[in-house]
């Protein structure tokens, strides 16, 4: 039997009723209205679904939503303030490290939570951490060098 479950969505209380065994993604993006999490594997191989819960990255393909009841859920539309692009989707634009478009949203909510972690991290450490994100457009070199300009503009502005 089904209930109604309440969390914090992008700094926002929310209310939505939800079945045992409906996933996370399907939530966000149905009954939300947030399509920012793709659906893609559904086997948690590609991290397309990757949102925060409470600041750690999750698959919401493999996440059951009655897990997020009284927690904190971040996607990636709650990244931007206002129309301030958080650091990180602003280094993903200026160097070039989105190119369909599918997995950024995924590679980005990763590496937020791998900068707030680590906020100087190495090439390596970084290849390390976003291991479980597929870009099918080969595009990591772009992507390895945004979140390392994401990590100088945030020691920059003194915030993880």
């Amino acid at each position: 039997m089904g209930k109604v479950i309440e969390f914090i969505l992008n700094g926002k209380p929310v209310k939505v009723y939800v079945e045992p065994n409906e996933l996370l993604i399907n939530v966000l993006r149905d009954k939300l209205g947030l399509t920012g999490a793709k659906y893609s594997c559904g086997i948690g191989e590609c991290g397309a679904c990757t949102v925060l819960l409470d600041g750690e990255p999750v698959l919401a393909c493999l996440t059951l939503a009655m897990e997020v009841e009284g927690r904190e859920v971040t996607t990636i539309e709650g990244l931007a303030k206002d129309t301030e692009l958080d650091a990180i989707q602003e280094a993903f634009l200026e160097e070039a490290a989105v190119q369909c478009g599918f997995c950024t949203p995924g590679f980005i909510l990763t590496a937020k939570a791998l900068l707030k972690e680590n906020p100087t991290p190495t090439e390596e450490e970084i290849k390390e951490y976003i291991r479980g994100n597929l870009c099918r457009c080969t595009g990591y070199v772009n992507i390895i060098k945004a979140i390392k300009k994401a990590s100088e503009k945030l020691k920059k502005l003194g915030t993880p």
